[in-house]
């Protein structure tokens, strides 16, 4: 099958899992197009079967701001008339699925149909998509679009509820390959783990754009309650807007010695497994893909219990969940979890066998392929396999 995939290439859960998804495609024999504005960062260009194909935006002085989301529909209808594409995939609602719509009907003038898949991944619903000038476009992308997936049942509960589309939309959720993202052998994580923090000492850690709705700021704060009580490190894995204040924080703490700022990293499959525990104090998640990667690692989350979290994490099983912004009792939980070892690796446990049981690639990429089956049948138009 030959599949083109759009997303937003940054530093981003959507981007990941769209690119994540394309290496996975690619890997079971299918011929993956990326048609994005920049390759997308975990993309090393030497993956078989993965084509990449950038999209130029001319900024001529007419425009106070260039024209997106036209160029890309010009690029995508391009590329998938000259590679012969089966469908386009794209993630995020705006405005990928409008430049889609856009594509597939240049194509139609060409005597082509593409269809397309539009996958829902959480702010192009909640916060974007609902903004009331968007609101109307994103439903129309959502409508127009041959198949429509969200990453949660709270994410395909909310499109319904606020867009009251007529779309049918199946949950597929988000994944991890969980030969990437392992546990260390002892030896290895111990001779790893020793750059951040002593042996007797734990080491916590936090994943994310560092944007507001990740309140990376609260987990700083959980962190400097913590080393109230016990010596410990923090690890920061991304950059964003809340950086500076993050940084803030831990000076007015006097725990700056103590947080360790990674900024963006492309292999953090080779950092999460150093972490005794992840935060995750987010004001809303659909998912909580930076938990399931952490998990898979064998690394449980203390997090919030918004959007699509409960859906991954069981309260008290495989990670603990608390409400937003009650960085006390979100601090007290994982004192308890590191002042507790066997509790502690009994839900690690937990959480590596939700990774493997529920969440692996090899579990999830053919619900994506049977998708993408079911929608080139309804469109008459059977793709040959590879």
């Amino acid at each position: 099958m030959k599949i083109g995939i759009t997303c937003y290439p940054t530093y981003g859960g959507s981007g990941v899992v769209a690119t994540e998804l394309g290496i996975e495609l690619a890997a079971s024999g299918h011929e993956v197009h990326f048609i994005t504005y920049s390759q997308p960062f975990r993309l090393t260009g030497r993956e078989e079967g993965i084509f990449y194909h950038e999209v130029p935006v001319s900024n001529y002085p007419l425009f106070d701001f260039p024209p997106y989301s036209l160029a890309l529909a010009s690029r995508m209808c391009d590329v998938a008339d000259y590679y012969k594409l089966d469908l386009l995939h794209v993630h995020y609602a705006i405005p990928h699925a409008i430049s889609a719509f856009l594509a597939r009907e240049m194509l139609a003038k060409r005597g082509l149909h593409i269809p397309i898949v539009t996958t829902l991944h959480g702010t192009d619903i909640t916060l974007v998509g609902a903004d009331q000038s968007y609101l109307p476009i994103t439903r129309f992308g959502i409508e127009e679009s041959d198949g429509v997936t969200a990453i949660s049942e709270y994410l395909k509960r909310r499109t319904l509820e606020e867009f009251r589309v007529q779309a049918e939309i199946a949950v597929i959720p988000n994944f991890v390959n969980c030969d990437v993202y392992e546990p260390l052998k002892p030896e290895v994580r111990e001779a790893a783990r020793a750059r951040f923090a002593p042996a007797n000492e734990p080491l916590l850690v936090h994943l994310s754009n560092f944007r507001p709705v990740k309140r990376a700021p609260d987990a700083v704060l959980i962190f400097a309650e913590i080393v109230k009580h016990t010596p410990a490190h923090l690890l920061l894995i991304g950059d964003g807007p809340d950086r500076s204040v993050v940084e803030w924080l831990a000076k007015r703490h006097k725990i700056q010695d103590r947080v360790h700022f990674l900024g963006k990293q492309n292999s953090v499959s080779e950092l999460l497994p150093l972490a005794d525990l992840m935060l995750m104090p987010s004001e809303l998640e659909s998912f909580g893909l930076a938990s399931l990667e952490a998990m898979a690692c064998r690394v449980p989350a203390i997090a919030t219990n918004v959007g699509g979290i409960p859906e991954l994490i069981d309260h008290g099983i495989n990670g603990l969940l608390y409400e937003v912004g009650d960085v006390e009792s979100m601090a007290k939980g994982a004192l308890d979890l590191l002042e507790s070892p066997a509790r502690l690796d009994a839900m690690a446990t937990a959480a590596r066998q939700t990774a493997q049981t529920r969440f692996c690639a090899h579990k999830i990429i053919p619900l994506y392929e049977k998708f993408y089956d079911d929608v080139l049948e309804r469109a008459g138009k059977p793709a040959a396999r590879s």
